[in-house]
């Protein structure tokens, strides 16, 4: 009859979230022997939030506690990233990385980072102030670290070359279709959309910035709010850009997730300094001028907010003057690269390159989520499950975190 709309597709697993995690589990089903696969991404095209807006960093496995995820998935992935770039001539560079100590008070956390990293099977080779000026003459630092294993890439790139090869492997992907919620019923899952509705057997949110706010759509209590941090970058030009070879970090600050302000020479020979890390005014809240008024509030009112708030109020103001001002974002570098003035500091020229926004998992007690977040919602074969904290180094950790997640889908421990 005209107008009566058809059965609602069905597929064996649908994936939601056209990142490279949402890629990344794709390629892991259909690896796994799965023929009936689909991934729905609200966005127009793929790799538009978190994936294509970062630092293009392949993380070497440093920093993460022994035994995590973050550690075990960053270590495996930064091999297999540097292999999937390579087998599909996409662009990448193993460039290593330095992390600088500035002052002595910064020296027993780097000894910290040591005995992780070499826990963690990372190559990781101490440096004294010469050893540090060898490697990077422009840095100024009081020791540091090298760590061979670390590159750069483009993770926009990658992501889209796992669609490319799913697509030719059998698997649906729609883009510019929202998915409301993911409800788990007694013998299948009815993924709704704007578009209409889809039906599985099983279905992986890997939403992001939206991760949390699906899950309570669907009915299920993730246990945490995300809360959208954004990190703006600028473009280091003139002397002290020529002088940079490759990655240069600072110690990071245990108190946070965050890596602090760094310079990467990308693969497109660019040097970019940043993130600082502040309050997004919206989910997806790239600027300060984009505010979504509900979802301010949602964040503001939130118990794991506001306790985290009381605890960093000192710290936030920090980032916020880095962003407000070049002026404090140029202090910042200079304490790695001394003079730095805000006048080397430029807006990079792809506007997606001028900020990201991490999607953070915080706790009801305020604490920060420090590692990856997968929970799932299952009734027999029927399974919801939920990525609720997959931020940095989820891209290059996203080939395991994919075989991980069909594992647990399937009940069995990952390979």
């Amino acid at each position: 009859m005209s107008g009566v709309p058809g059965p609602s597709p069905r597929h064996d697993v649908v994936v939601v979230g056209g990142g490279i995690v949402g890629l990344a589990v794709l390629t892991a089903l259909l690896d796994a022997g799965h023929t009936s696969v689909a991934l729905v991404e609200r966005e127009s095209s793929l790799a538009g939030h978190q994936t294509g807006r970062n630092s293009n960093v392949i993380h070497s496995g440093l920093y993460y506690a022994p035994g995590s995820l973050k550690a075990r998935f960053a270590v495996a992935g930064c091999a297999e990233t540097k292999t999937f770039c390579a087998e599909h001539d996409l662009p990448y560079v193993e460039c290593g990385k330095v992390v600088a100590a500035t002052s002595d008070d910064e020296l027993p956390r780097m000894a910290e980072l040591v005995r992780r990293g070499r826990a963690n099977g990372v190559e990781v080779h101490e440096l004294d102030a010469a050893g540090v000026r060898d490697r990077e003459p422009a840095v100024s630092a009081v020791a540091g670290l090298f760590v061979p294993s670390t590159g750069i890439c483009d993770y926009e790139a990658i992501t889209t070359k796992l669609a490319e090869l799913a697509v030719a492997r059998g698997a649906v992907i729609h883009t510019g279709r929202a998915v409301r919620s993911a409800v788990r019923r007694r013998r299948d899952v009815v993924v709704h959309t704007d578009r209409g509705d889809l039906l599985a057997g099983q279905v992986v949110v890997c939403a992001g910035l939206r991760s949390d706010e699906i899950a309570r759509a669907s009915g299920f209590d993730p246990g945490v709010r995300i809360v959208p941090f954004r990190g703006e970058y600028s473009d280091l030009r003139g002397p002290k850009a020529d002088a940079i070879r490759g990655l240069v970090y600072p110690v990071p600050d245990p108190a946070f997730p965050f890596l602090g302000v760094h310079a990467t020479r990308g693969v497109d020979g660019s040097v970019h300094v940043g993130p600082n890390a502040v309050l997004a005014l919206a989910r997806e809240g790239y600027d300060w001028r984009t505010l979504k008024v509900r979802e301010l509030v949602g964040t503001l009112t939130d118990p794991g907010f506001l306790s985290l708030a009381a605890q960093q109020w000192r710290y936030g103001i920090g980032e916020m003057q880095r962003s407000l001002s070049k002026a404090a974002m140029a202090k910042a570098v200079s304490t790695m690269l001394p003079g730095t003035t805000a006048a080397d500091l430029h807006p990079p020229h792809d506007v997606m390159r001028r900020a990201g926004v991490r999607a953070q998992a915080v706790r009801p007690d305020g604490s920060l989520v420090d590692d990856f977040l997968f929970v799932e919602d299952r009734s027999d074969d029927v399974s919801v499950l939920h990525v609720l904290n997959a931020p940095s180094p989820a891209a290059t950790a996203a080939l395991p975190i994919g075989r991980e997640i069909v594992a647990r889908l399937e009940g069995k421990d990952a390979a």
